[in-house]
């Protein structure tokens, strides 16, 4: 299991129901692809047959989990 932590300001719900999603970017348009957390999630679900979960209270911080088995 690895944790990946943050102290910024977490994301809101909307963000974080679709946060897998290929396209799903926040950055301006012509500054994001929206590829990078829906191919990490694909890599640890589909390679290594893992799990990544995201924890994020908006106003607060954001812990990613990433969880691979033996």
């Amino acid at each position: 299991m690895v944790q990946i932590a943050d102290n910024g300001m977490g994301m809101p719900e909307e963000v974080k129901a679709r946060l897998f999603e290929q396209g799903l970017t926040t950055k301006g348009v012509g500054k994001g692809t929206g590829l990078g957390m829906a191919i990490a999630n694909q890599i640890v679900t589909e390679k290594h047959c893992g799990k990544i979960t995201c924890n994020s209270i908006f106003g607060e911080s954001t812990i990613f989990t990433i969880v691979i088995p033996r």
